[in-house]
């Protein structure tokens, strides 16, 4: 029960964008807004995500954070798909030119390739042996916030607060770390 409501609050923002666009069909601008349900859905997923490992005492969600993270993978990846379908329309010499000429979208296809290998190395197997690299959703969460703010030309109280709240949790999990190194 709790995993069908678990994916019923994630695949919301998709059901929301999908009724929107096929629905409704009141969306000016599709691409666009395809993007910001994507790219917001993506960072708060992984947020998310990350979060769960700090109140698994307050409510046991562990078992479902791979879950979680790859829910947010898909996001990233639609939001990719979203630029080189939609946008580009397959055109990869325009993919190129703008990721090469534009830093948010430079910045945007770094925190994809990391997500991405985050995803492929997510299997029980894979996982024991790059374990240690998935400390880059920090790295993540931190670039993805910078393309957000970037691609908006503007930072909102909502950007704001993801930086602030990463830059602590970040700092929380290196104190956990240390803590634990001088237990050993």
């Amino acid at each position: 029960m709790k995993r069908i409501f678990l994916y019923l609050i994630i695949l919301s923002p998709l059901i929301y964008l999908l009724t929107r666009l096929f629905v409704f069909d009141n969306v000016n601008d599709p691409i666009k807004y395809i993007y910001t349900i994507t790219g917001a859905s993506a960072t708060v997923i992984v947020f998310f995500s990350i979060i769960i490992s700090l109140i698994k005492e307050k409510i046991n969600l562990m078992k479902y954070r791979k879950e979680i993270g790859l829910l947010g993978f898909s996001y990233a990846l639609l939001h990719l798909l979203n630029f080189i379908i939609l946008d580009a329309q397959f055109d990869f010499q325009f993919v190129i030119k703008e990721t090469l000429d534009k830093p948010f979208i430079y910045l945007g296809m770094i925190a994809f390739f990391i997500i991405l290998f985050m995803a492929i190395t997510s299997t029980k197997k894979l996982y024991k042996k790059y374990n240690k690299y998935h400390k880059l959703v920090y790295l993540f969460l931190i670039l993805i916030t910078i393309h957000w703010i970037m691609a908006q030309k503007a930072i909102s109280i909502l950007q704001f607060s993801y930086i602030i709240a990463i830059l602590i949790i970040g700092y929380y999990k290196l104190l956990q770390q240390i803590i634990n190194n001088n237990k050993s």
